[in-house]
C-alpha cells in the first residue's frame, strides 16, 4: 500500500468517538479513508456524530500519524486492512470488525483456521500445564492458536504452541510499539518470529481497562472456537466466551474440581451448553468437517503422549493411590498411606519434577492430568 493511503488509514484509525462499527459504516458508505477525508463535508452529511468525531475527519492532526508510518516502516510489521484479501474472512463477519490491524509478524496467519485458548491469569500449576499441554497438542494438528498474551492461562497457551513449532497469534490490548504485561516482552518477541502479534490500537496506545473487551472480541472472532481453562466466576475470559456465543463461534470448557474457585466459570459456561472437554481430541472432534484438511490428533485420553506416562510401583503406587485430583494436606496422605512424613516428601519432590503432582497453597498437593489411575478395582494394600 502506498504511503498515501497508509496516511488515510492511520488517520482513520485515530478518529476520536468513531469506533469500529462507525469506521465501517463510513467506509461502506464512500468505499475508502481517502475519499472519507478529502470530501469529509459530503461524506458525513446525514450522519449523527461527535463534535471532536467530526472536527477530526474534516481536519486531522497528520502530525500524530507520523508514528505510525515510523512504526510500519520497519521490517516485519504490516497493516492490514478490512479490505484487504489477507484479513480474515471469519473476522470480517461479527458485528464489529476492527477496520484495521497492526500486524508484528506473518500477516497470512490471520486467515488460518485457529482456536483461541483463554483462561484465568492466576491459575493452578495445574491449570498452566494443562494449557501448554491442550495448546502442543492442537498446535501439532495444525490449528493456530490465539490469546491474549496476558499472565496465567494466555501466556501458556502461547509458549505450548511455540513449544510443538507450531503457529500462535497473540491480539494485544496496546499498540504493538509496546508489551502488556512487560514480562511477556521475550514471549511476544518469540511469538513474533514465529506466528503474530496483532492489534487494532495504532503504536503509542497504551494498556486501558475498556481496551480488553475490545481484544476479547478479536480473539473469539479469529477463530473457529474458545476453550476455557480455569476461570472464575467473573472472569474476562467469559467475556470471551459469550462474545463468542454471540458470533456463532463454538465454546469448549474444561471442569474442574467443585470445591476450586477457579472452575466456577467453567461449569457455569457448560451448565449454558458449553462443550465440555476431556482431552484434546474432543475440540477436534466437536470441529469436525471444519478441520477436514488438518492431521487428526491420535486417539488419546489426554493430551500428554502416552510415552511421557510411567508406571509407579512400591510406595509411589501407594501415594499416588492416596492422592486426588482435588488439593491433599501431607498430614492427610500421611494418615492414608502409613508412611513416614520424611518418605512423603521425598516423594511428592520427585513427583514433583517429573509433572505427577502440582502443589497447591497451604503446602498441599493433586494430581495431575500426566497421572492415569490404573483401571479395575484397587486399594491402598
Amino acid at each position: 500500500m502506498e504511503e498515501a493511503e497508509l496516511r488515510y488509514w492511520l488517520a482513520l484509525s485515530r478518529a476520536p468517538g468513531l469506533g469500529a462499527r462507525g469506521s465501517v459504516r463510513l467506509l461502506d458508505r464512500v468505499g475508502s479513508p481517502r475519499e472519507l477525508f478529502e470530501n469529509g463535508a459530503s461524506a458525513i452529511a446525514g450522519e449523527v456524530l461527535k463534535p471532536e468525531t467530526v472536527a477530526w475527519l474534516r481536519s486531522p492532526d497528520w502530525g500524530e500519524i507520523k508514528s505510525g508510518l515510523a512504526w510500519l516502516d520497519q521490517p516485519g510489521h504490516h497493516l492490514i486492512t478490512i479490505q484487504d484479501s489477507r484479513y480474515s474472512s471469519l473476522l470480517r463477519q461479527i458485528s464489529d470488525p476492527p477496520p484495521l490491524l497492526f500486524v508484528k509478524g506473518d500477516p497470512e496467519l490471520l486467515s488460518l483456521p485457529q482456536i483461541a485458548i483463554v483462561g484465568s491469569r492466576n491459575p493452578s500449576h495445574s491449570g498452566h500445564q494443562t494449557a501448554r499441554d491442550f495448546a502442543r497438542y492442537l498446535a501439532d494438528t495444525g490449528l493456530c492458536i490465539t490469546s491474549g498474551l496476558a499472565m496465567g492461562i494466555d501466556g501458556a497457551a502461547h509458549d505450548g504452541a511455540l513449544a510443538a513449532n507450531g503457529l500462535t497469534i497473540a491480539v494485544a490490548a496496546t499498540g504493538l510499539d509496546r508489551v502488556y504485561p512487560s514480562r511477556h516482552r521475550d514471549l511476544a518477541h518469540r511469538i513474533a518470529s514465529q506466528g503474530a502479534l496483532i492489534s487494532e490500537f495504532p503504536p503509542g496506545t497504551s494498556a486501558l481497562r475498556h481496551h480488553f473487551p475490545r481484544r476479547n472480541r478479536i480473539i473469539s472472532g479469529l477463530s473457529l472456537g474458545v476453550l476455557v481453562i480455569e476461570a472464575a466466576i467473573h472472569s474476562g475470559s467469559l467475556i470471551t466466551a459469550r462474545q463468542a456465543v454471540e458470533q456463532g463461534r463454538e465454546v469448549f470448557a474444561i471442569p474442574g474440581s467443585i470445591h476450586s474457585p477457579l472452575a466456577r466459570g467453567c461449569h457455569a459456561l457448560i451448565r449454558q451448553g458449553a462443550k465440555l472437554v476431556e482431552n484434546a481430541h474432543d475440540v477436534v472432534e466437536e470441529l469436525g468437517p471444519l478441520l477436514a484438511h488438518l492431521s487428526l490428533v491420535p486417539d488419546s485420553e489426554s493430551p500428554v503422549p502416552a510415552e511421557g506416562r510411567k508406571e509407579w510401583d512400591g510406595e509411589y503406587r501407594l501415594l499416588l493411590q492416596g492422592m486426588d485430583y482435588d488439593p491433599t494436606s501431607v498430614d492427610l496422605l500421611i494418615e492414608r498411606t502409613g508412611l513416614t512424613a520424611e518418605s512423603v516428601s521425598s516423594m511428592l519432590l520427585r513427583l514433583e519434577l517429573e509433572g505427577y503432582v502440582s502443589p497447591s497453597p497451604g503446602g498441599r498437593y493433586c494430581l495431575t492430568g500426566k497421572y492415569q489411575p490404573p483401571s479395575g478395582p484397587e486399594s491402598l494394600s
